[in-house]
């Protein structure tokens, strides 16, 4: 697992926020685990962030330094993975002192949507960072959460290393607020936050560093493609590749993202997922048939495209 970073970090892979596999007793699954990582990882993707789509935040703290210790095992030397903390202060201080005796270079903050401060909230990622040795990242995905001002002086004093931003917008080409992050910090430290759509605008227009996804856990060099495309302003060659994960992506907004995605990975066959960790269950059955079809069909078109690929290479040779 890789131990430092540095900013390009952020540019040279997608960063996949995979599901998390539990077996029926809601304990860690680790050969499941374990092949999606294997998949992700054979696909060209070197971040993998546990967030959102692994619901961590229902993770037990009596068990997340276990679980995190599994996923660390599985994970490639070069792959940067992103354990998430939080969302409340007593898990950050009970992570903090677990993720201290580990070798992470740094943890996500998982939105806070309880009562909280702007002050307290920067003297939280402070906390935070002294206590587990490690720079935080914050997820922003609400216009009232933290300002940029605040941002900026915790990237200056070394507490932040980047932000995770989500914030929905109608036209996400034009968003004031993203513009006044960049300013404060720079795009260097951005990411597009929630998937491959807004990635094509955020990218496109704002030369965000990269961006999370959940469908590259299915499709990885195809994501990884679609990023390079992006970065080279391909934008044709951005909006093929974007077309290919619009069904299952179409299926996730239809059907709730984590579920259909957590569902998606196991009816794709890429590993069995197991149920969904409290407070969630798995996509509604009646979505089933159109979800496998439609992971299948992603599946299938990322096969072609590692084929395509391995031609290509033993060509050149």
């Amino acid at each position: 697992m890789k131990t430092i970073l540095s900013l390009d970090d952020l540019a040279r892979s997608v960063i996949a926020v995979p599901p998390f596999a539990a077996t029926p007793d809601l304990a860690i699954a680790e050969e499941a685990n374990g092949r999606l990582i294997r998949h992700i990882e054979a696909g060209g993707v070197s971040t993998l962030l546990y967030g959102g789509n692994a619901n961590v935040q229902n993770w037990p703290v009596s068990v997340y330094g276990e679980w995190m210790d599994a996923i660390e095992a599985r994970a490639a030397g070069d792959t940067w993975v992103i354990p998430s903390v939080g969302p409340d202060g007593g898990k950050l201080r009970d992570q903090a002192a677990l993720l201290a005796k580990r070798r992470y270079p740094a943890a996500m903050f998982l939105p806070f949507a309880g009562p909280r401060t702007e002050a307290g909230l920067s003297r939280a990622v402070r906390d935070f960072a002294q206590a587990a040795g490690m720079q935080a990242i914050l997820y922003i995905k609400s216009d009232d959460y933290v300002s940029a001002r605040t941002v900026a002086t915790l990237v200056a004093d070394g507490s932040l290393f980047s932000v995770k931003y989500a914030i929905p917008r109608v036209d996400p080409a034009v968003d004031p607020v993203l513009d006044e992050l960049i300013g404060a910090i720079g795009r260097e430290r951005i990411v597009s936050g929630f998937g491959e759509p807004p990635a094509l605008p955020h990218l496109r227009h704002q030369k965000l560093a990269g961006f999370t996804a959940g469908c590259v856990c299915i499709a990885p060099t195809l994501s990884q493609a679609f990023l390079r495309a992006l970065k080279t302003e391909n934008l044709a060659e951005a909006e093929r590749l974007l077309a290919i994960f619009a069904p299952l992506e179409a299926l996730r907004e239809e059907g709730d993202p984590i579920r259909v995605l957590h569902s998606a990975i196991g009816l794709a066959g890429i590993a069995d997922m197991g149920p969904a960790l409290p407070m969630l269950t798995p996509a509604e059955e009646h979505l089933w048939p159109r979800i496998e079809t439609a992971a299948r069909e992603l599946l299938a078109a990322e096969m072609a495209a590692r084929e395509a690929g391995t031609r290509s290479a033993a060509a050149a040779e």
